[in-house]
């Protein structure tokens, strides 16, 4: 008998232990085996109802058939999950009686899980059924309006072609921010009273700014700055004003994500290097600041996620972004599907990003841990 196998008999056999029993599982399969039981007959009710409303041999019909099959399929799962919990249980109570009380708190703990997990699985399921029903419900007029297969094929082109307006804004505004907003935060920190103004300039300008919405500082810069008749500035097109008022507003969050990254730079490290004769530029050059942007790279990321999805405001003061593109397109077909290929279009930019953001906060973390 091995050690591991002796210990464990030792500490089931001897009553002076006083062993916790295990966890109580009944419940959580019971509710298991209902849940999945009713997602069942939803999808069955459900499939039925439409096969049956459908003519024969029509692509509806076939529709209904593959979302019973496949919606039941799935449906069996958790539906075998709850059902395997419920043995769990079972053996968990003859694993007792035999005083076999490690052994039943493992199994139990085995028959939580499985239940939990068929819960789970069966109200995703329910929501997707939800939605299926959403979508092709009241004589599919939802699909119809935003889902229209023939304008959307239609749209995609010039929406597409549109696009590339929004992901230009973004880039140069990401650019004009990164520089920007590292400015402001440097002015904010500035030390002593020989910059107290500069940082009560940038203390002030981060605060109204990020208390103005970004749409109304693109309405200002876009309608405001030709209505001045500034040399120059009032000859820019649409596009150009978009940037200016995106960088303007982002430099100022970006501004204090900056601070937040050098603040988290320990005090003593500022004070070393200027004990060594650094100055104040070259000690945040060389020391601080090589740190604190390492660490902020996340935030600032998904702070640019966010600047990316504005760029749709620019519709306002009629750059023909991709938004603006699909809303004419919208106007002559009386449908918002072309709207929808706007959607999707930011959200295959969009959800890369979201996955660098997440990997590159876990790679952060294992590099601490490994310190």
């Amino acid at each position: 008998m091995t050690d591991a196998a002796l210990n464990t008999t030792t500490l089931e056999t001897r009553p002076d232990l006083h062993l916790s029993p295990p966890p109580k599982s009944l419940g959580v399969g019971i509710a298991g085996l209902v849940v999945s039981s009713l997602t069942l007959l939803t999808i069955g009710v459900f499939a039925s109802a439409g096969i049956s409303n459908a003519d024969a041999g029509s692509p509806a019909a076939s529709l209904g058939w593959i979302f019973l099959t496949v919606g039941l399929v799935l449906g069996a799962i958790p539906f075998i999950m709850s059902i395997n919990s419920l043995r769990a249980t079972a053996r968990t109570r003859d694993e007792v009686r035999r005083a076999k009380v490690l052994h039943a708190r493992a199994t139990a703990s085995r028959a939580r899980e499985l239940g939990l997990t068929a819960v789970g699985i069966s109200a995703a399921l329910l929501l997707v059924v939800g939605f299926v029903l959403l979508i092709v419900g009241n004589d599919a007029s939802v699909q119809r309006t935003f889902l229209n297969w023939d304008v959307m094929a239609n749209s995609l082109g010039s929406v597409t072609s549109a696009f590339g307006l929004n992901i230009l804004i973004a880039v140069i505004a990401e650019v004009i921010v990164l520089v920007f907003g590292l400015v402001l935060a440097i002015c904010r920190m500035l030390p002593g009273k020989a910059g107290a103004p500069v940082r009560w300039l940038a203390i002030a300008y981060i605060d109204v700014m990020r208390a103005v919405p970004a749409i109304i500082v693109i309405y200002l810069i876009g309608f405001g700055l030709p209505l001045a008749g500034i040399p120059v500035l009032k000859d820019l097109s649409p596009a150009w004003f978009a940037i200016i008022a995106l960088a303007l507003t982002y430099s100022a969050y970006v501004a204090e994500t900056y601070r937040s990254g050098i603040e988290s730079i320990h005090p003593s490290q500022f004070s070393a290097s200027r004990s060594l004769g650094f100055s104040f530029a070259q000690t945040m050059r060389f020391v601080i600041l090589p740190q604190s942007i390492r660490n902020v790279i996340p935030p600032l990321l998904t702070m640019f996620i966010g600047l990316q999805k504005d760029t749709s405001l620019v519709n306002v003061i009629g750059a023909m972004d991709s938004f603006n593109q699909a809303k004419y397109i919208s106007a002559t077909n009386f449908n918002l599907s072309s709207v929808t290929v706007v959607a999707f279009l930011f959200v295959l930019v969009t959800i890369p990003q979201t996955r660098l953001v997440d990997w590159w906060l876990e790679r952060g973390d294992k590099r601490r841990g490994g310190r």
